[in-house]
This record gives C-alpha cells, structure tokens and sequence, in this order.
C-alpha cells in the first residue's frame, strides 16, 4: 500500500472514502445544520468536524441525536456527499474514550478502515485522525494508524486465479457487496492529521514496519513446495537489493566447511538442499557491535522420523515463521537506514523422512563441537539454529534474539496471546517485552536455571535435544542457551502467535508476520538509545 499524509481541511481532500475516528468526548451537540447556519462546535471538537457533517447533510449530528452513535469502537455512521467536492463518503468510526486511546486501538481502527473501503470495491481511502487527541498519543499513534492501513491491505493472490469467488475474504470482513466475488485489493491511503513535526516520520515508520511484516506474511503464505530453502535465499537476494543489504548464502559444501553438523542432520531426509542465509545493514559505526537477528527457517516440517500426526500437517509451512520476520525486519531496517549495525541470519531446511534421514537415537555433531544424541527428530528447530548461534557468537554482537516456532509446550503456557521470552540477560529480556508492547505482539518471561538443563543430560553424548515433557519450552531454551556463549541472548517461542486465526481487523486469518514488528521496535529503540 502506498501511504500519504495530508494536514489540509479533510472536507476538501478528494477520495472515494473519508474514514474520521471519532471519540465519545468529541461529538458533535446536535445535528448538523445548514451550512448558512453553522453552530459552534463543542469544546474540543474543532469546527472541521461540524463541516465534515455539513458536507454529508448531518448525518453525524442526526444520529448522535437519536443515540445511534455515541463514539463506542462498534459505533458507525456513513453519509455521501450532495457536494462535487470533497470526499464522496465520509464514514464515521468511534473508538471510544479519549482517555481510553491507545496506538492498538488506532491500528485497529485503521484496520475497520480498510476493511470498509474493500466492502465498497474502493482502491484507496483517506483515515482522518485529526480530531482525536494526538498530542496525547503523539507520534506513537500516528505510526499505529500507519500501521493499521498497511496491514490490513495485505492479502495472498499471488496463487489464485482472477476472479475466483473466496470465502476467506468473506471470514475476514473483506468480501464485495455482493458476498461472493473477491474485492480489488486496497492500494493507497493518505492520513488526516493536523500539522506537525513528526508526522511525515512517523508515517515513513508505520509504513516501513508494515510493510516489512507483510513481506514476511507472504513468505510464510507460500506453500512448501514453493517457499523451499533455496527460495528463501533467493527472496534473500530480492531483500538485499531493495534494501541495500550486504547478503551471503552458505550451501552444504560451506557447512560443511563450517562444521554444521546438527543443520546438516536435519536437512538429510530431504531433497531439497539446506541453505544459511546471513542480511547485513552496516548502518552504525564501523566496528561497532552489531544486533543479530536469528530466525528459524524450517520451510516444511514432517517431523522427521519421529512423524508428526496427518491431521493440520499443511500448516507445518508456517514452521519458517522466525526466519521470515527477521528477513521482513531486515528489509524495514535496510529502507528505514536505522543508524545501527545488524546482521539477520537464517538457517533454513526442510524435515522429512527418507531413508538417509537422521534417527532417533543418533548422535550428530555441531559447530560449537558439542555432540548431541537426537531423541526426536521432531525437535529439529533447535538443531539447526544452534548452528547459527554458534556461528553468530564469532561476530560478538551487542545482543542475539532469535526467534522460532519451536515448542507446542509454548501453546500449553501461554495460549495464542503472548509468545514466551526466556533469555541470558534480564535486560534484554525486558526491553523485548516493551518491543512487543509497543507493537500488540506481548510476549512473557519464563525461567531458565540448571535445575532444568539437567533435563538435558544424555548417557552418550554431550546433550540431548529433548528434555521430556515438563517444561519443554525452557528445556528448549536451555538447549539454545549452550551455543550463545557470553553473548546476550534471548528467545522467543512464537509456536502460538505466529499465524492462525483472528479477530484483529488489521490482520487476516493465517500468517501474522509476528514478531516482524517487536524486532524492528527492539532494534529501533536500540539505535536511538
């Protein structure tokens, strides 16, 4: 989507669709007169309100007469013009109190937008946030509206025919009038806002951080036959370029030459040959320690020997969910130009079954020399990413997040609300918790100690990949943490937030691009401290 600001009179801005959000301490005393006749706003509101509900004959003023809308977030007015001028509709949303606003409630309100120009078949839209109190919610806000716009205009086509019926737009509120054919995509929105300094900023921000999220969604969209690990290192490639990124890929031959056991091991029951992807944005002083990202890229996940059940098996694509936000990040961070040295790095494979793949009960190696007995080959994220933690450990980085769908144990703790963070520095686990608060994707700390590493201790080998069925997402953790060195490290388990179903207006049933977002909040707030 392409976005715009504009701080002109919203009545006089040309679109099909005027979307003004509304707070419940900022109607409008009574319905709206003859333009001859105009009354004095109510405190607070601004007389462009009352103009944009001359320009629609009152429709505004008569329905907050009747007790229609009273500013609550399910509250909405729609009027069309008599006028040639100015917006043909003007739809007004209520998010409820002023005291109550927060950056989420924009973005979602943004994503109530979209979805109501898609109803109309409209290509573009203006969402007007001019009367609410943004001197309250600044720049912050602003950018969550941005967001909300850009998000919401994703969608998956790429693999569709033109002009097929879809329910998932239906389910999604994105359906054409006539409920059955697909609307035209959304693909332009200017936002109304009274002049300021940082409106253009934190526009650019919202749309980069967007957008950055969506390219992740449709790496995570693709099917596995399509997203193989070759493939993402070719969107790599794409990445770099757009964004002018450093990129270098690792094959087998270099994985080899790195000693790469444990990646290696989960990619023999495939076909398709591993692949280490590694984006650089040298964008701070030079030498100065980098952030690393790293993101697991397991592009189709059969669960190896140790097979998963058929049942919900297709949405074992999502299992590169990691490797995607952190190569949707880095595109943000590239394009954004963050002062700030940070290196993504992504270990993709595939994990299937053949004859050549690797056992239960096998013992395989790792870069960091530690041998490993695989107790189920299930637990395959943790093998390929401790080869890129080890190998990210030799930049001595500021701070390593990685980021992986890794345990259904994290789905037992804490539902599809909040991904866990677990981690060697308090503080790190704690700036990536307001990271997610600032961009709706909380996560929650879990402990980490010896008295679960030992769950990890193996009769034949250095450690095993599995500690049972207690605690098997700090077990996991606990496993990462012995290829981070003295590095600080954190992880989160996104096995729960990373795709599925939901309510959000901003989102779509399917790939969330989770934690794109975090990350590129964590990173941004790094480069600016």
């Amino acid at each position: 989507m392409r976005l715009e600001t504009n701080a002109g009179p919203p009545e006089r801005i040309e679109t099909p669709l005027m979307v003004v959000l509304v707070a419940s301490d900022r109607l409008p005393p009574e319905p709206g007169p003859r333009p001859e006749a105009a009354p004095q706003a109510e405190p607070g509101m601004g007389l462009e309100l009352a103009a944009l509900d001359r320009l629609v004959g009152g429709a505004l003023g008569r329905a907050v007469a009747a007790g229609d809308f009273r500013g609550r977030a399910r509250d909405r007015v729609l009027g069309h013009r008599p006028a040639e001028r100015g917006p043909e509709r003007v739809l007004f949303i209520g998010v409820g109190s002023t005291k109550a606003l927060t950056p989420e409630k924009l973005r979602v309100a943004a994503g109530k937008a979209v979805r109501a120009a898609e109803f109309r078949c409209l290509r573009s839209l203006a969402l007007c946030v001019r009367f609410l109190d943004m001197e309250a919610l600044g720049a912050r806000g602003v950018q969550a509206a941005a967001e909300g716009l850009v998000l919401a205009s994703w969608r998956f086509d790429e693999l569709r025919s033109e002009g097929g019926a879809d329910g998932e737009a239906a389910a999604n509120g994105g359906a054409a009038m006539d409920g059955t054919a697909r609307p035209p995509p959304v693909e332009s929105a200017v936002v109304v806002a009274a002049p300021s300094d940082g409106l253009e900023e934190a526009v650019r921000l919202g749309h980069a951080f967007a957008a950055g999220e969506n390219r992740a969604r449709t790496l995570q969209a693709r099917p596995g036959n399509i997203a193989t690990p070759s493939h993402l290192a070719d969107e790599a490639r794409r990445i770099a370029d757009e964004a002018g990124l450093e990129v270098e890929v690792l094959g087998p031959a270099e994985m080899k030459a790195e000693g790469m056991e444990a990646l290696l091991a989960v990619s023999r029951g495939s076909d398709e040959e591993p692949r280490l992807i590694v984006l650089r944005h040298r964008g701070g002083e030079h030498g100065e320690a980098p952030l690393v990202l790293v993101g697991k890229g397991l592009t189709f996940d059969a669960g190896g020997i140790s097979i998963k059940p058929a049942k919900g098996m297709e949405k074992m694509k999502y299992d590169m969910s990691g490797g995607a936000a952190v190569m949707g990040a880095m595109w943000a961070v590239g394009r954004l130009g963050l002062p700030a040295n940070v290196i993504g790095v992504v270990p993709g494979s595939e994990n299937l079954l053949s004859g050549s793949a690797t056992k239960p009960g096998d013992v395989i190696g790792s870069r960091a020399g530690r041998s490993i007995e695989v107790i189920n080959t299930d637990a395959e994220g943790r093998l390929i990413l401790a080869d890129a933690l080890d190998y990210a450990v030799e930049w001595r980085p500021a701070a390593i997040v990685d980021c992986a769908t890794l345990t259904g144990a994290a789905v037992v703790a804490l539902g599809h609300h909040r991904s866990a963070v677990l981690g060697s520095d308090e503080g790190l686990v704690e700036e990536l918790r307001a990271a997610g608060d600032a961009a709706a994707q909380p996560c929650w700390p879990l402990p980490m100690g010896p008295e679960y590493r030992k769950q990890l201790k193996s009769g034949v080998a250095d450690l095993r990949n599995v500690g049972g069925r207690p605690a098997g997402t700090i077990t996991a953790a606990c496993f990462l943490s012995e290829f981070t060195g003295d590095i600080p490290w954190a992880h989160l388990d996104i096995a729960g937030t990373a795709y599925g179903s939901t309510k959000k207006p901003y989102l779509r049933n399917g790939p969330f691009g989770l934690p794109c977002r975090l990350l590129l909040e964590w990173v941004h707030a790094r480069a600016f401290s």
